[in-house]
């Protein structure tokens, strides 16, 4: 039986047994066995207790808010304070792993991917536009490209903006952007990949370490909300793709360079895009 399920299980079955016996009370003949009953359940109360205590001491804040609640019965409190307490210290955990410590954020991995029915080299090409990106995409305020590998961003998160610097390591034209980056309340390190399902049909693989630092980037975890924006980001440069770059492809220039090791090892932008037409 799973911990939670049984300390449910077990805190349901002490209170009925704590009910059954104030009925026996009243009967005098039931008073020793209450009173024995009575001290069996507290003592097996007791060492659920302790036992758990030593697992709480590495558990996160719902297993010390379990604790919590199972030391307030323990000590004779109603189950509505028991309740309250539990959430409480749930609450107050839940605090401290944001602010405490000053200890380094736990890094969380990113893995998302989307396919456009548009050519590899249509796709990589947008990709490499990096200053188009505030114009489609929802939560990117600016992007400022220092050179070929620098780049520095600055993006929304909840009511405030965060700026990162970031450099790309590698870039292989149709193929791979890998790059690092830096930045005072948290940064992102990744790539992104592209790979032809057809001639007309690309998947963009983008993989990415996010370390948080702050309120907000710590808050926004515990609830997954990084992973549910690349989503809705990925999404934003498709309907841009499909909606405005395939139906104007001569307006698309990509930058066809080469990085290698963080620095430029081959230099070309292409020309317009043409794309291929279906074979009859």
């Amino acid at each position: 039986m799973k911990f939670r399920t049984g300390l449910v299980a077990g805190v349901a079955a002490y209170l009925g047994a704590r009910a059954a016996a104030a009925a026996i009370r009243r009967v005098e003949p039931g008073r020793r066995l209450t009173r024995a009953l009575t001290t069996r359940l507290d003592a097996q109360v007791d060492r659920t207790v302790r036992k758990l205590t030593a697992r709480a001491e590495q558990g996160g804040p719902v297993l010390k808010g379990a604790l919590a609640g199972a030391r307030a019965l323990a000590e004779g409190k109603s189950p509505a304070r028991a309740v309250m307490s539990a959430v409480w210290t749930v609450f107050k955990e839940t605090l401290k792993g944001i602010f405490g410590g000053g200890r380094k954020g736990k890094t969380i991995n990113i893995v998302e991917h989307i396919d456009i029915g548009a050519p590899r080299r249509m796709v990589y090409d947008q990709w490499t536009q990096f200053q188009d990106f505030p114009s489609f995409m929802k939560k990117v305020i600016s992007v400022n490209q220092e050179t070929d590998e620098k780049l520095n961003w600055t993006a929304q998160i909840f009511w405030s903006t965060r700026s990162w610097e970031s450099t790309i390591t590698q870039q292989i034209p149709d193929e791979q952007i890998v790059w690092q980056s830096k930045g005072a309340k948290g940064h992102v390190d990744g790539s992104v990949s592209f790979h032809e399902l057809t001639p007309d049909m690309t998947r963009v693989l983008l993989s990415l370490e996010y370390h948080p630092k702050g309120f907000f980037e710590k808050t926004a975890n515990i609830w997954r909300a990084q992973g549910r924006r690349v989503r809705l980001e990925l999404k934003h440069f498709r309907r841009h793709l499909m909606t405005h770059v395939i139906t104007h492809p001569e307006e698309l220039h990509g930058w066809r360079g080469e990085i290698r090791g963080g620095q430029v090892v081959g230099e070309r932008r292409s020309g317009a895009q043409r794309i291929p037409q279906a074979s009859s």
